[in-house]
This record gives C-alpha cells, structure tokens and sequence, in this order.
C-alpha cells in the first residue's frame, strides 16, 4: 500500500543518511555517472558546456553535480536563462562554502529516484528492501542509472535501458578506479 501511495504520487519519502553510512558504491556510482569530474572541477565542467552547446538539436544534460544540488535546493523545474543564471549563482557559493563531500551527501539525499521517493535512504527501502548501508555494488548503479527521468524509470523493475546503463555505470566506477576514487574529495 505504501509503495503504490509513494509510486502515484500520494506521499514523499525522504530519509536523510550522513555520505559515511552509505555504501561507498553509492557516492562512487553517482559520480560515475553523473559527474567524473566532480573532485577536481570548481562547480562548472566547461567542456561538458561547450561540447553539449555545439550538439545539433539532441538536447543532453552537462551539469555537474554541484550545479544539480543548487537546483534542487533552492530553484523550480524547467528550463530558462533566468533559471540557468541563478543555478550558477548558487553553484559558486555551494561550492566556496562546502567541502565536496558535503555537496555529494547532499546531492544524494535529495535527489528524486522516483514518484514521492528523495535521497537514496528512502530509495534503498523502497526499491530494495534495506538501508543504504546494505546496497551492492548492481543495486547502486541501478539506482543511479534512472536520474535522468526517475518518474518514468524503476531500479526495482528496470527496463533494458535502466539495465544497460547500470552495467555502463559500473563499468565506469571500475575506470575510474573503485571506491578509492572517493579519496579525492576532500574533507
């Protein structure tokens, strides 16, 4: 009951858990995914800017990590320059203000991961079964893989597309080292 409540929009789940007590697999498949540049970059990944500027009408995302957290946080849904200027904005004084590590926590607890279900804490329960803590290395990359449109996409029951990018996602949490990669942010 609770699950169908959550999955149709008839609740929010949000389950605040500290960057320590999650799987290291967490933070290493967002990253992976979502942002490789995400220790060493200052809150824009200009290349990614640029490159997704000069694509012939395929719209694909090149926002950083940092720059998703300013529009969770503190900014509406959709599309404008006005949005995209203040996203910046508070882009630059996310990333002054905080340690990497803190941004990264932060993005992982408030991401939407499907309908009514923010932050990987209540996303491991509702999809899994169990705390975040407990999550593999498959079920992390799973959960990641449907970001880009988690009120269409399911870790629990992943389409052939939520499959192949998970097993991409892993793929790259391998190249870029493992979970010593993390090491890198500081703290």
């Amino acid at each position: 009951m609770l699950r169908h409540r959550v999955e149709t929009g008839e609740g929010v789940r949000q389950r605040w858990v500290p960057l320590a007590s999650m799987a290291p697999a967490v933070a290493l498949a967002a990253v992976a995914s979502e942002d490789q540049k995400f220790p060493t970059h200052h809150g824009f990944d200009v290349k990614s800017i640029v490159d997704a500027m000069q694509e012939d009408g395929r719209r694909r995302g090149a926002s950083t990590i940092s720059q998703q957290v300013a529009k969770n946080l503190y900014l509406w849904p959709g599309r404008s320059w006005v949005r995209k200027g203040l996203e910046a904005y508070f882009t630059v004084w996310i990333e002054l203000l905080w340690p990497k590590r803190r941004i990264l926590e932060v993005y992982l607890n408030v991401a939407e991961f499907g309908r009514g279900i923010y932050g990987v804490g209540s996303a491991a329960w509702v999809f899994f079964g169990k705390p975040v803590s407990a999550l593999t290395r498959h079920e992390a990359a799973l959960l990641v893989a449907v970001l880009p449109s988690p009120k269409r996409m399911s870790p629990a029951e992943p389409s052939e597309y939520v499959r192949g990018r998970a097993l991409e996602i892993e793929a790259a949490m391998e190249s870029l080292g493992g979970v010593g990669f993390l090491r890198r942010l500081q703290h």
